[in-house]
């Protein structure tokens, strides 16, 4: 009888430790699984593209924005023509750079200055991301066709037709603005040029 008692308790404890056993790998399981997705809610990949247009917009805002009269707002709008990426130490960037101070009055965006600056940026894979390095920029009057064709050789022809549409560009204008300000969550709604009538912001 005690003999088989004990097979008995023996059998028990088996199966009770079969039982934990399970349980834990259950749990073992799952645990990495939860790890890896609060990993991935906290950390945003942002590529080294976006980086890099970060740090085209500081440097019109912060080197060439400061260049004119100041105003409440300063907004950047890059239009990139051509990049090449492959050397970190010196990605290259070339593009129609506009940017443009306004002041805001009521649900208005007013232009107070800005203007255009096509040329090439140099920038450098810094710790933080990129920065600018260089920037070389087509010149004024009358070495101005000549050094956009140095500066964007192949990429010319693209340049002058983007510069020269004006419709184009003024849509540009008015999406990167458009980003800005709801971005910045400005109780904005349209801008205006002096002597020219207010234009809506597209949605």
């Amino acid at each position: 009888m005690n003999k088989t008692l004990k097979m008995w308790m023996m059998a028990a404890i088996l199966i009770c430790g079969v039982s934990l056993v399970g349980c834990g790998n259950k749990k073992t399981k799952e645990q990495p699984k939860e790890a890896q997705e609060e990993v991935t809610q906290v950390k945003e990949v942002v590529s080294d593209t976006e980086l890099c247009n970060a740090a085209v917009e500081d440097y019109l805002v912060n080197v060439i924005g400061k260049q004119y009269a100041e105003a409440e707002y300063c907004i950047p709008c890059p239009i990139i023509i051509s990049t090449d990426e492959g050397n970190k130490d010196d990605v290259l960037i070339w593009g129609d750079f506009w940017v443009f101070n306004y002041d805001q009055s009521g649900d208005t965006l007013k232009t107070v200055s800005g203007g255009d600056h096509p040329g090439l940026m140099h920038l450098k894979k810094t710790d933080n991301g990129f920065e600018v390095t260089n920037f070389d920029a087509v010149e004024d009057g009358a070495s101005n066709m000549e050094s956009a064709k140095r500066i964007f050789g192949d990429n010319f022809e693209v340049f002058s037709e983007l510069n020269s549409n004006q419709e184009k560009r003024e849509d540009i204008r008015l999406r990167f603005t458009a980003d800005y300000v709801k971005k910045h969550n400005l109780a904005v709604k349209m801008v205006q040029d002096y002597g020219w009538p207010a234009v809506a912001l597209p949605e």
